[in-house]
């Protein structure tokens, strides 16, 4: 494997900075300490020289790929890659023979699969056999949630390792590297270069490419600010994907900022959801749900008002109705919260299940025919409206089930009128059947 110091200048000078900047060694790799450092997971694998197969999940940008390589370099095995994009059947067919007659003469083989996740359920069941008997180690790449995506047989066999998003401190090294590569400064003030590093959004090999657009800028003008900077460079969007499981872990952040009353932290993650593409009308319904299930009778109007955003943003669309949603957004974090409706209707479906086909006591059996009468359905009913205090008392459980209580409502918000009325009606319940 060619290193960074063995290329000729003139060959170092026309690849990419991306790649002439990638790692040597694993002491070189950034921002992946979690599983590189001697005590890590990964790192006493590579002391001990022993590699066992394992999918690397992270963003973009963030090593996999160099990871795997140096992987191969300091355990030496040889190192195969491939993407699961371009690759079929007859390709790993080869792939594995060639593993195989390597290992007769006491090679072994990292066999790298960019994407893995893209195989196909058949496809991945191809490689057990020859993970489980040692015919190559498996080092998969993947930006999606390898519970998701991969068989559960295949990753059985292998060890989840997640990569992190690289952060300000590591990106900035990478930025001190190229300078020291290049023997250039970064043409940009120190506010831009703060930017920059914002703009990267954690990828480390995009942050090179901004790097090496900067370089090639030609012309008066330099060191750029920050209005600059963009106006030199393509925004990037937000790494997002609608469809897999960031977009599951944002309306989980949503959701939980609302539960935590903080209305900031919940605004930013609507705001993030938006951003990123999701669709609006999903996140109002979402907005709804949360109503009903963390606030309920704590605030009855937050229902209200998260079905009014929803359709005023039906009849405003973007961007307009976006505001709609933010009020909805702030309503909600600020609300009063009761998990006590859905906990109470949690305890009901567990008590019908455990219950069956108990009948209703026949005093409230509907009676709409003479035989259903003559058999006493509804007989000794008592008309509420009828008592003095506008409660009969009666039992309205199976007379074969005891009385339950499923709903406790909290101190808080409307919910504490709410205790006090089922307060009320329990005491005279216990006074007319005393």
């Amino acid at each position: 494997m060619e290193s960074l110091f063995s290329a000729t200048p003139e060959s170092q000078e026309q690849r990419p900075l991306a790649d002439r900047l990638r790692p040597a060694n694993l002491a070189e790799v950034v921002g992946q300490d979690h599983l590189l450092a001697a005590t890590a997971p990964i790192g006493r694998m590579v002391a001990k020289r022993h590699l066992t197969s394992m999918i690397l999940w992270g963003p973009p940008g963030c090593g996999k790929t160099t990871l795997a390589r140096l992987l191969a370099s300091a355990s030496d095995l040889e190192f195969v890659a491939l993407s699961a994009i371009f690759t079929g059947v007859a390709d790993l067919r080869k792939i594995f023979d060639a593993a195989r007659s390597r290992r007769l003469v006491g090679r072994g083989t990292l066999l790298f699969i960019d994407e893995i996740h893209r195989f196909n359920r058949a496809q991945q069941d191809g490689f057990l056999p020859f993970v489980e008997d040692g015919t190559v180690v498996l080092v998969g790449a993947t930006t999606e949630n390898p519970s998701f995506e991969l068989n559960g047989a295949l990753l059985s066999r292998c060890q989840v390792f997640v990569l992190k998003r690289l952060d300000e401190s590591a990106l900035q090294l990478i930025l001190a590297r190229a300078a020291s590569l290049t023997g250039r400064d970064l043409p940009v003030t120190a506010e831009a270069r703060e930017l920059l590093v914002t703009l990267a959004d954690g990828d480390g090999r995009y942050l090179l490419n901004l790097v090496e657009s900067l370089y090639a800028q030609e012309g008066e003008g330099l060191p750029l600010d920050s209005a600059a900077l963009l106006s030199a460079v393509q925004r990037r969007a937000p790494l997002y994907d609608k469809d897999r499981d960031e977009h599951y872990n944002l309306i989980s952040a949503l959701h939980k900022s609302l539960r935590g009353s903080d209305p900031d932290a919940a605004l930013y993650w609507l705001a993030r959801m938006l951003a990123g593409g999701d669709d609006p009308l999903y996140i109002a319904r979402r907005l709804v749900r949360f109503a009903t299930e963390d606030i309920a009778l704590a605030d009855p109007q937050a229902v209200t008002v998260a079905l009014n955003g929803w359709d005023i943003y039906e009849r405003l669309g973007s961007p307009e109705g976006e505001l709609a949603l933010a009020g909805v957004v702030l309503y909600l974090a600020t609300a009063p919260k009761s998990n006590a409706a859905y906990l109470a209707f949690k305890a009901a479906q567990v008590a019908a299940r455990e219950t069956g086909s108990l009948m209703p006591p026949a005093i409230i059996r509907n009676a709409p025919t003479r035989l259903m009468k003559q058999l006493g359905y509804g007989v000794g009913y008592q008309y509420d409206h009828d008592e003095a205090d506008g409660f009969s008392g009666q039992n309205y459980f199976p007379d074969e089930m005891p009385r339950r209580e499923f709903y406790v409502p909290f101190e808080r918000g409307f919910e504490r009128e709410v205790r006090k009325r089922l307060d009320y009606f329990a005491r005279l319940r216990e006074r007319k059947r005393g």
